[in-house]
Order: structure tokens, then C-alpha cells, then sequence
């Protein structure tokens, strides 16, 4: 092992850290080197929405001192924008159910407490976007949501957030990153005598938030007409269940059936292998239970509540499961679809998406006269472009492939709890003229093309994980394939150092002379790399939605060939 590592793991074994912490450190030092070194070879990043890792020992873990040490920098930069902005010492921490959620939010709370911020803690998990919404409605400078998405159980993390509600954006990102890089030693970390400074807060912040989601209903009367729509609902067991029926039952609909195993908080999520709605397996104990309840709709949020996964009956006995392109597809058409029917397009609304997302969402914005805006890979640039455009221009919709999607701006961060809701009065609205939602995507295809996306995400664990990804990267910016799948690549797109009007970003897009884009990025909060292929092809009335899907599959097989996939 590395000396400086060792050296690093052998001062874990020692006061300040607890006890229990110390005889940790201690087995990793006696034990396998590899996992010692890996605990150990470098700080957990702080990167550009906060931190996620490996619940653990160690400086390269996510545990109470990795997080106070984090939120010490954090702190220190709040406080240093209230006094230049002359802003109120205030800050909002939330939680999810994850294995140690709650210890680091009362952690969180501690240090912000003892840096003189008056800090808005939540009595119990709650949302994503309920923080989000906190951080505004509370007028707060900042704000903190532990929790690491839809990671596997084995992993935590921590959002951090401006007064926006949204997740730092430049220069704020790393102007955090490097007051957190500046603290070297727990002897900095300030942790007593904030305890009064922390205020508790529940149903005044609960009711707020829900009242805002209700007021973004578009059709009353379909929901009411359809009040007893059968909606099979799931949180995985993570902190939609605190949300999504109580929006769903405020919004109208009365027959909201949860699963009832997911519905018990556990951070060990023992009833799925990965509490990630993109998967079937995630899904299938919510379908299974409208398979026996005869219902339409199946809808799930990971554990944090800010991504929604949905099925649909196909009409044969089983379920088709809406990929995050899909649903966004469908979920903005809607939107579109009823600001225009009630009046609302004047010229000045816009919707946005992420350069990974479809193209279908620019294509039926700008058929109905409404500005869609392309942003980098992350909901936080999403926000940023709300809060760039507020009193310009107006807001109707958004998200991302990554199932994530927003509507109204009263939040800054993607929202299942409001994509939920609109989802099953989109349902609403289908089932008064007996249409489905792959009647939906039929007719959208027909009149826009076919547009179908995939992902195929990498994993390289660890350093040498790291080191792979970065000379994957390398490689392809050296030598850019000609041909991809056959198809002759006719631009290449580098983001590393901005592209257009977007900041610089580890991102390159391969665009071919048929249509198709494919996109390579490392992910920012997994050990990942990801590729995103989309391609476009002409409709075909007299084939399936499932067949058409079919040979795309074929082409984008060939590009993964091509790409060593």
C-alpha cells in the first residue's frame, strides 16, 4: 500500500474520530489493501452538484465527517455571499430514506447552525423538490438535500442548492468546491452551540408546496370525469410516499393504489435489487399489482422523488414501460397542447431540454410557436434558464431523457411529485376520448417522425475505474470516428471547452449524414461513462410502436459494435 495512504488511514484510527470509526479504520488497515486504498487515496469531490459515495471509512466515503467538513466549506461561502449580497443567514436541509440520511442532515444542520445560519430542518424525509421548494419559499441562501438519487444502497450523497433552489451553477459550483478543497482538518469544522438556531418544519411547509402542484392543473374536468381512475403508484421506498398520493388525491383522483411493501421507508430497498424506476425490475412489483388490479397506469419515483418512472397497459395482459424520451415526449405535447387550447401561447413561452434529450420536444415547440431552449447534461442548467428568463419570458415545461421533468417554476429542480400528477390527468384526458398513451406517441410519431433514443452507461469502478473513463474520453477526442453503425459522421461537437452558448463541459456528440447523434459523457455522479444514441426514422402506419422499435434496435447494435460497446 501506498505510504500517504496508509498514513491517511492510520490518522482515522486516532481521536477526534469516535470510536466506532477508529476500529473501522483499523480492519480496513489489517484487511484487504484494495479497498483500504480505494477508502483512502483521495478526499471524496466535491464536484458541481455536491458529493455522492460509498457509505463508509474513510476520506474517499461518505460519513459524518466527510459531510461536516463539506458543509463547513459550504457554510464558509454562504456566508461570504450574504455579506457582498447582503442576504439573510438561512439555509434549508432535507433527507431521503438512505442508510444514514438522517444522521447527516442533523450533521448538515449542526455545522450551518454553529456558522450563525438559521436552518430549516425537516422533522422527516421528504422530496427533492419539497427542498427545492423550501429553499424559496423560506427565503433561504442555500439549502442541502441528502440523498444520492437512485444510486444503489450502497451509496448517500448531498445536493447542494442556492437561493435560486437550484443546484449550483457557475461560478457558484466551484467557488463551493474550492472553500470545501480549503478546509484541511476537523479542527475547522464548527459543530456546538448552533442548536438554537435550528427550526423544525413539517405540514406548513408540506401544504405550501401542495397547494402550488394542485394550481398547476390544466383539466379539471377530465380528472373530475375520471375520478376514479385506477393509478397504481409506487415510491420504491423512498420519500414519495410523504408526496405523490396526497398530490394525487388533492388533485382529484380517488383511486390511488400503493404497493404496499415499497411503501415502508428502508434504505436497504429489500424489495428491489436497484430503486431505479428506468428498470422493469424496479417496476414489477407495482405492475404485477396492476396486472391483478386491472389498472392502466403504473407510476414510480426513485428514492428522492424527483425522477418518475411509468408502464402502460398494451391491451394484451402486460405492461410497456415509457423510456424517459417517451414520457417527456408525451408529457410536453400535453403541455402544449392545453396552453394552446385554453390561449395561453403568445410568443413568449418557452420549454427546455438537455442536449441528450429527444429532439421530438424542439421539433413540437417550434410547430407551435414556442422557444425550446438546448441545455448541458443536469436539471440545474434547466433552472438556471428559469431563474435567466424570469419576467421575460414564461415557463411551460421541461426535462431530461433521465426522467425528470418539470412544469411551473415555483420549484428549480426536476419534480416527480408535479410530473405524477400531470401524468395521470394526461391519463384523464386520454381515457374521456379512449385513447392511450401509445395513441399519444403514435400520433406524435406520424406527424413528427419517428424518434427513438437509447443509453448504454459503462461501469469502471475505483481508480483504475477513473483512469479508464478518462483515457475513453481522451481517445475518442484524439481520433474521432468517421463512421458510426455505417453511417458517415458529419460533425463532431466537443463541449470540453463550451460549444455555442454553453459552458465547457466533458462532452462530445457525433452527428451522421442519416440523422442519428450519438453522445459520450462520463457521468458526474456515478462511476460511469454514458452513451446516448438517437436516431430518427420515417413512420410506418402498418407496423407496431414495439416492431418499429425493433429496427431501430438493429442500428443502434451497429453503432455500439463501432463504438466497442
Amino acid at each position: 500500500m501506498d505510504q500517504k495512504i496508509r498514513q491517511r488511514a492510520e490518522l482515522w484510527t486516532k481521536p477526534p474520530y469516535d470510536e466506532k470509526t477508529r476500529l473501522a479504520a483499523q480492519a480496513l488497515l489489517e484487511g484487504n489493501e484494495t479497498e483500504c486504498s480505494d477508502a483512502f487515496y483521495r478526499d471524496l469531490e466535491f464536484g458541481t452538484g455536491g458529493l455522492r459515495g460509498i457509505l463508509g471509512v474513510g476520506t474517499n466515503r461518505m460519513n459524518v465527517y466527510v459531510v461536516a467538513l463539506a458543509t463547513q466549506g459550504f457554510a464558509n461561502y454562504l456566508a461570504k455571499q450574504c455579506r457582498e449580497e447582503k442576504l439573510a443567514k438561512s439555509v434549508a436541509v432535507s433527507y431521503d430514506c438512505r442508510n444514514g440520511s438522517s444522521e447527516f442532515a442533523l450533521t448538515t444542520a449542526k455545522v450551518f447552525a454553529a456558522n450563525g445560519f438559521k436552518v430549516y430542518l425537516f422533522t422527516a424525509m421528504r422530496p427533492t423538490p419539497v427542498l427545492s421548494f423550501a429553499v424559496r419559499h423560506y427565503g433561504c441562501c442555500g439549502g442541502v438535500m441528502v440523498t444520492a438519487s437512485h444510486n444503489p444502497k450502497e451509496y448517500n450523497g448531498y445536493k447542494a442548492y442556492g437561493k435560486d433552489g437550484g443546484q449550483l451553477v457557475s461560478p457558484h459550483d466551484k467557488n463551493v468546491m474550492a472553500e470545501v478543497a480549503a478546509i484541511k482538518d476537523l479542527s475547522e469544522v464548527k459543530m456546538q452551540g448552533g442548536e438554537a438556531n435550528i427550526v423544525y418544519v413539517d405540514e406548513e411547509a408540506d401544504n405550501a408546496y401542495l397547494e402550488k402542484v394542485c394550481a398547476l392543473s390544466l383539466d379539471r374536468e377530465s380528472v373530475r370525469k375520471q375520478k376514479n381512475l385506477k393509478i397504481i403508484y409506487t415510491p420504491l421506498h423512498g420519500t414519495g410516499m410523504t408526496m405523490v398520493p396526497r398530490a394525487l388525491r388533492r388533485w382529484g383522483f380517488e383511486n390511488v393504489i400503493c404497493v404496499p411493501e415499497q411503501m415502508v421507508p428502508d434504505g436497504d430497498f429489500s424489495t428491489v435489487a436497484s430503486p431505479n424506476p428506468e428498470e422493469r425490475a424496479a417496476m414489477m412489483p407495482a405492475i404485477e399489482l396492476a396486472k391483478r388490479e386491472q389498472a392502466q397506469l403504473v407510476i414510480a419515483t426513485d428514492p428522492d422523488a424527483d425522477r418518475v418512472g411509468v408502464a402502460i397497459a398494451d391491451g394484451k395482459g402486460d405492461f410497456i414501460l415509457l423510456n424517459g424520451n417517451q414520457t417527456g415526449s408525451v408529457l410536453v405535447y400535453y403541455l402544449l397542447n392545453q396552453w394552446k387550447v385554453a390561449g395561453r401561447i403568445t410568443g413568449k413561452e418557452y420549454v427546455v431540454k438537455t442536449i441528450v434529450t429527444t429532439e421530438l420536444i424542439k421539433a413540437m415547440a417550434e410547430k407551435n410557436g414556442v422557444e425550446c431552449f438546448d441545455v448541458l447534461t443536469g436539471f440545474k442548467y434547466i433552472a438556471e434558464t428559469i431563474g435567466a428568463l424570469e419576467g421575460k419570458k414564461t415557463f411551460i415545461g421541461g426535462g431530461e431523457e433521465s426522467y425528470g421533468y418539470l412544469a411551473g417554476d415555483f420549484v428549480r429542480d426536476k419534480d416527480a411529485v408535479i410530473a405524477c400528477c400531470l401524468i395521470a390527468e394526461m391519463a384523464a384526458d386520454a381515457a374521456c376520448r379512449n385513447e392511450s398513451f401509445i395513441d399519444i406517441l403514435s400520433r406524435l410519431y406520424s406527424e413528427y417522425g419517428f424518434y427513438n433514443e437509447s443509453l448504454v452507461s459503462v461501469t469502471k469502478k475505483g481508480m483504475d475505474g477513473a483512469a479508464q473513463i478518462k483515457a475513453m474520453m481522451e481517445g475518442f477526442r484524439a481520433t474521432p470516428p468517421q463512421r458510426i453503425g455505417g453511417e458517415k459522421v458529419v460533425e463532431v461537437r466537443d463541449y470540453k471547452n463550451g460549444y455555442g452558448n454553453l459552458p465547457g463541459s466533458d462532452v462530445l456528440q457525433f452527428f451522421t449524414e442519416a440523422g442519428s447523434k450519438i453522445t459520450v459523457r462520463p457521468s458526474g455522479t456515478e462511476p460511469k461513462i454514458k452513451f446516448y444514441f438517437g436516431v430518427k426514422a420515417a413512420w410506418q402506419a402498418d407496423k407496431t410502436l414495439q416492431e418499429q422499435e425493433a429496427q431501430v434496435k438493429e442500428r443502434v447494435e451497429n453503432f455500439k459494435k463501432d463504438l466497442g460497446l
